[in-house]
């Protein structure tokens, strides 16, 4: 099922969704020996907000959020955590708090949607009241930063599926000056998010270290599975973008997951803003390499959350 799910997300990445902007895929590998990733964070400021008690879950927010930056910024990584305005609005005041230290420094905050609906579902002005509502709180922060809010990461990785949504979207991001914020990298760490909370409401802590380590084996070999298939059906390996979820399992793991990088060869970077990319044009951006391989990134397996 991940095979099928994640060639699907690379046939639609390969298909462009108006022929005439259609152009031969060369791609142009990066050199082997210079890997490179982003990594980034959905569903900021906390991942269960806005689901069940959201104000009972601000000091588990703050948590999460002060050990995730910690152990990015101990091994001095950059990062961008993707916003669910509902979420905010969830925790409270707390909630933009907690957004802080992710517009400064080496961090950014991208839009990731006002309620995480699947976009599939949307029609485009339903899609871009999303959007719009999607900065209230954000937009504010990263301008009064002096900063540009440039990235916005579509709930579930689903573009639309439609060529006709998925133009009428790519319009409404073009017209709110974002980037689209892709991802080649997927951990589902979700799903073991949910066994891990499981098992501290239980004071489990030997089953606890038990999803720790299943976990981090996981995410060994789904990293070295991606980098597989990129080279198998692009020829080479794109820069690569890693998505997690700001969850309390990757607040407890997040230093062995950097290691999981940086013992394959690895390198973080961060994203800066593209050109269009060769393969349709749309403004699918990447982060920095020696070279680009094609421009040509998966948008995900389609089972993230």
């Amino acid at each position: 099922m991940r095979t099928r799910l994640v060639m699907a997300g690379l046939v639609l990445l390969l298909t462009p969704a108006d022929p005439a902007r259609s152009q031969a895929i060369e791609p142009v590998c990066p050199s082997p020996h210079d890997r490179t990733v982003a990594i980034t964070f959905d569903d900021l400021p906390y991942t269960r907000a806005g689901d069940a008690g959201g104000q009972e879950l601000a000091a588990v927010a703050r948590a999460t959020n002060e050990a995730i930056l910690a152990g990015l910024a101990v091994r001095n990584v950059p990062a961008i955590g993707f916003v669910v305005e509902r979420r905010v609005q969830a925790l409270g005041e707390i909630g933009q708090a907690l957004l802080e230290p992710w517009n400064t420094g080496q961090f950014e905050l991208g839009n990731h949607s006002a309620n995480h609906p699947d976009s599939n579902t949307l029609d485009v002005d339903a899609f871009r009241r999303e959007v719009i509502d999607g900065e209230a709180t954000i937009r504010p922060m990263v301008e009064k930063a002096g900063r540009t809010l440039r990235f916005f990461r579509f709930p579930y990785n689903h573009l639309g599926d439609t060529d006709q949504r998925r133009e009428a979207f790519e319009r409404v991001l073009g017209e709110r000056g974002y980037h689209l914020a892709g991802s080649t990298i997927d951990t589902s760490d979700y799903v073991f998010d949910a066994a891990y909370e499981r098992a501290l409401a239980r004071s489990d802590t030997a089953m606890v270290r038990r999803i720790e380590d299943a976990y981090i084996d996981y995410s060994r070999v789904e990293i070295a599975y991606y980098a597989d298939l990129n080279r198998k059906v692009l020829g080479c390996e794109p820069p690569g973008i890693l998505l997690l979820h700001a969850n309390r399992i990757n607040a407890a793991t997040i230093d062995r997951i950097l290691g999981l990088f940086r013992s394959t060869g690895y390198r973080f970077v961060s994203w800066r803003r593209r050109k269009p990319t060769r393969r349709t044009g749309s403004r699918l951006d990447l982060p920095p390499s020696s070279d680009q391989c094609g421009g040509i990134a998966g948008q995900g397996s389609g089972t993230s959350r």
